[in-house]
């Protein structure tokens, strides 16, 4: 059981990037420019999906102290994209007589990725980028997982200082 958590937690990946000559103390508020979903499968190209998805920035950017300004000017504006592409990976494995041989299987799956925008309206410049990818087989466990994948980038949110 506790190897069905671990490997559930492994198999979603944040990634972070920033501008190192960026003070992140200025930013107070933030509002939520754009929301792309590039889905080509309903369940995850849909309203209902991006009212979570501004919910669960709206929470988490609230709970690191950001005010959310629904309508006016902000100190950082968010933008971001949710996608799903099909993929395909080789897996390789031993086979045949006592294992000599090698075999190359072809395995689909979807990856689900969020990516998190913070732009400085000021500089017009992205200051902060987070890029969650969840691997699963189908939409519905990627939908499942949106607010984690909010959440763990977020955490990351501010960078720390080099």
């Amino acid at each position: 059981m506790a190897l069905l958590i671990v490997a559930g937690a492994l198999a979603q990946k944040v990634e972070i990037e920033s501008d190192a000559s960026v003070d992140f103390s200025k930013f107070h508020s933030f509002t939520i420019k754009e929301g792309r979903l590039n889905s080509k499968n309903p369940s995850l190209n849909s309203e209902l999906v991006r009212k979570r998805i501004d919910a669960d920035i709206q929470k988490y950017l609230g709970a690191k102290g950001l005010m959310y300004v629904e309508a006016g000017r902000a100190d950082l504006n968010v933008r971001y994209t949710l996608g799903a592409a099909r993929k395909t990976e080789l897996e390789t494995y031993p086979a045949g007589w006592r294992g000599w041989g090698t075999r190359v299987v072809r395995v689909p799956f979807t990856e689900g990725t969020l990516v998190l925008d913070l732009r400085d309206p000021s500089t017009r410049s992205l200051v902060w980028r987070a890029i969650a990818r969840e691997d699963k087989g189908d939409a519905s466990k990627i939908e499942g997982k949106l607010d984690d994948m909010v959440r763990k980038s977020i955490d990351k949110y501010p960078p720390k200082a080099k």
